[in-house]
């Protein structure tokens, strides 16, 4: 992936420059900043594709950094945390990040998150149309089809899937997909989330061996499409 800029704010150096080295070897550039003082002027000045961010720094932490960026910039973020319980916290306070990686990761999972985020950057829009599998969501008609063919999802199944796909790459927790997927259906529960996803993806699997659900272990789940 060339002409790819991305900075990484980490000030765990040895870490910071394994992940460089990585991306580098996948053909980006990239930029390292140990504190978090200078990092919003740095991804303004520069106009970084994307913003390794980890919550804990030196000066600036990660949690205001992504809070200033967002009032002045869409460059996409993934946000890194040592501890699971602090995604889960992330969530609840709506930051705008596009992605979260709980530490210890691996540098090629990260790489990879990194060029899914990228991917999803230009797209948009409230259908979710996927080009290699042609998964189509159509809100209007409450219908999501799988290179045409019907999914015959159920309206909690549809609901559930369509809250996920409206924001690709977005990890939520159950009690958000709650109140996206369900806001007056005092009926479901955050625990009826996990069976509804394992009933859509039967569904998709049923078709093909493509997942599209990304489940986040102790936080929730993400469209990964």
């Amino acid at each position: 992936m060339t002409n790819v800029r991305i900075l990484i704010v980490e000030d765990e150096i040895a870490l910071a420059e394994v992940v460089r080295d990585y991306l580098r070897s996948d053909g980006m550039e990239v930029e390292l900043l140990s504190t978090g003082t200078h990092a919003v002027e740095t991804v303004l000045a520069k106009r970084h594709d994307l913003i390794i961010l980890d919550l804990m720094l030196p000066g600036v932490d990660g949690l205001t950094i992504c809070r200033e960026l967002r009032q002045r910039s869409d460059v996409p973020i993934i946000m890194t945390t040592a501890r699971v319980e602090e995604i889960d916290r992330l969530l609840g306070l709506e930051l705008g990040a596009d992605d979260y990686v709980c530490k210890p990761y691996s540098p090629r999972e990260l790489v990879a998150r990194v060029r899914a985020v990228l991917r999803r950057r230009p797209s948009g829009g409230q259908a979710t149309e996927t080009e290699a599998v042609r998964l189509h969501i159509d809100p209007e008609k409450w219908r999501a089809t799988l290179d045409g063919a019907d999914l015959d999802l159920t309206r909690r199944e549809f609901s559930l899937l369509a809250a996920l796909a409206a924001r690709p790459g977005r990890v939520f927790s159950r009690d958000q997909l709650l109140s996206l997927a369900f806001p007056d259906d005092t009926e479901v529960f955050d625990r009826t989330i996990d069976s509804h996803i394992r009933n859509i993806r039967r569904k998709i699997h049923s078709k093909t061996d493509w997942d599209p659900i990304r489940s986040v272990y102790g936080v929730g789940y993400a469209y990964e499409g």
